[in-house]
C-alpha cells in the first residue's frame, strides 16, 4: 500500500503542476481503467472536481456498454463530458468494418483524426447537458492546447518511450528524438509557443499497480473486464470489431490481481486482444508517431 500511495502521490503531483502551468487542458478518458483511475486521481487532486474536460474519442464501434458507463459515470460524478468523431468517415463508410480500410486506417481516421479535430476546436464536438442528461453541439469550441492521458510505460512499447511532459508538434505528431530529459522528478513544463503538450501522469505505474489502486479505492470499472459466464474478459478496451477478449474465469477484481501476481496471464501480453497493434509491424509506435493516443 505505500508503494500506491507514493504513486498516488506523484500523480497528484503531476496533475497539479499540469494544472499551474498550462492553460486549456483536456483529458482523455477512453473508459477503460487506466483512464478512470486518472479521473479518479484528478477528482482526489482537486477536491472531488475535475477541472479538465473529459474528451472521449467515439468510433461510433465501441461496445455498447462502454458507452453506457462512460454517460452513467459522467452524470454520477458531474464530469464536464464531450465526445467528437470522425462522422464524415463514419458516413462514407471509410472504416475497417465496412470493408473499406486496413484496421491501421481505420484507426488513423476514427481516432488520429477525430482527436486532432477534437483538439484543435475544428471539428464537431458534443458536451454534456447535465440538467437535461444529453450531448449538445458545441458551438465555436475552443482548442485545447494540451491533453493528460492515461498511458503507462508498461502497456505496449511506443509508450515506455513517453515523458511525462511530452511535447508534440503543431499537428499533434510526436518526435522521439526530441524527448526532453526527466531526471529526479525535475520536469520540464516551459515550452515554445503553441507547443501541444500530452501529459502522463500514470507513466510509472503497472497493471497491477492499477487494478490494485482500484480496489484500495473502490473504482467502479466497466464490466467487461470481468468474466460473465463464459470464462473469457477483456483486459484491454477498444472497438468492438477489433478488439477480442482472453480467457480467464476472474469474476472481479481481487481475482484479476491474483491472476497477475501467480503469473498466470505472464505469457499473454496486455494488449494481445488489439488486432491493431498486430498489424502496425512498429507496435503503436507508427501510429504515435502521427498523433494517436
Amino acid at each position: 500500500m505505500k508503494h500506491l500511495e507514493k504513486l498516488e502521490n506523484k500523480s497528484i503531483f503531476i496533475l497539479r503542476e499540469a494544472y499551474a502551468c498550462f492553460s486549456n487542458l483536456a483529458m482523455l478518458w477512453s473508459v477503460g481503467k487506466d483512464s478512470t483511475v486518472l479521473v479518479h486521481l484528478a477528482r482526489k487532486a482537486f477536491l472531488g472536481h475535475v477541472p479538465f474536460p473529459l474528451v472521449h474519442i467515439d468510433t461510433n464501434f465501441k461496445v455498447p456498454e462502454m458507452i453506457k458507463y462512460r454517460d452513467e459515470l459522467a452524470i454520477k460524478w458531474k464530469l464536464n463530458m464531450v465526445y467528437g468523431m470522425n462522422e464524415e468517415a463514419i458516413k462514407n463508410k471509410n472504416t475497417y468494418p465496412d470493408g473499406k480500410l486496413s484496421r491501421i486506417e481505420c484507426c488513423k481516421n476514427l481516432k488520429t483524426f477525430a482527436l486532432k479535430k477534437t483538439l484543435d476546436g475544428t471539428g464537431i464536438r458534443y458536451k454534456m447537458n447535465h440538467e437535461k442528461k444529453k450531448y449538445e453541439k458545441e458551438e465555436k469550441p475552443e482548442p485545447y492546447t494540451g491533453l493528460i492521458l492515461g498511458i503507462r510505460a508498461d502497456e505496449e512499447g511506443s509508450r515506455s518511450k513517453e515523458r511525462y511532459f511530452s511535447p508534440r508538434g503543431l499537428d499533434n505528431d510526436w518526435n522521439i528524438a526530441q524527448q526532453p530529459p526527466e531526471f529526479w522528478d525535475q520536469y520540464n513544463t516551459e515550452f515554445p509557443p503553441k507547443t501541444h503538450v500530452r501529459i502522463h501522469p500514470l507513466l510509472d505505474w503497472t497493471e497491477l499497480n492499477i487494478w490494485e489502486y482500484i480496489q484500495k479505492e473502490n473504482i467502479p470499472v466497466v464490466s467487461l473486464y470481468f468474466n460473465q459466464g463464459k470464462n473469457k474478459r477483456y483486459r484491454s478496451l477498444g472497438c468492438a470489431p477489433c478488439t477480442y477478449p482472453i480467457d480467464s474465469s476472474a469474476k472481479d477484481t481481487q481475482d484479476i490481481i491474483d491472476e497477475l501476481k501467480t503469473g498466470k496471464l505472464s505469457n499473454i501480453a496486455e494488449r494481445s486482444g488489439r488486432a491493431q497493434d498486430k498489424e502496425d509491424g512498429g507496435g503503436l509506435e507508427t501510429l504515435r508517431k502521427d498523433g494517436y493516443m
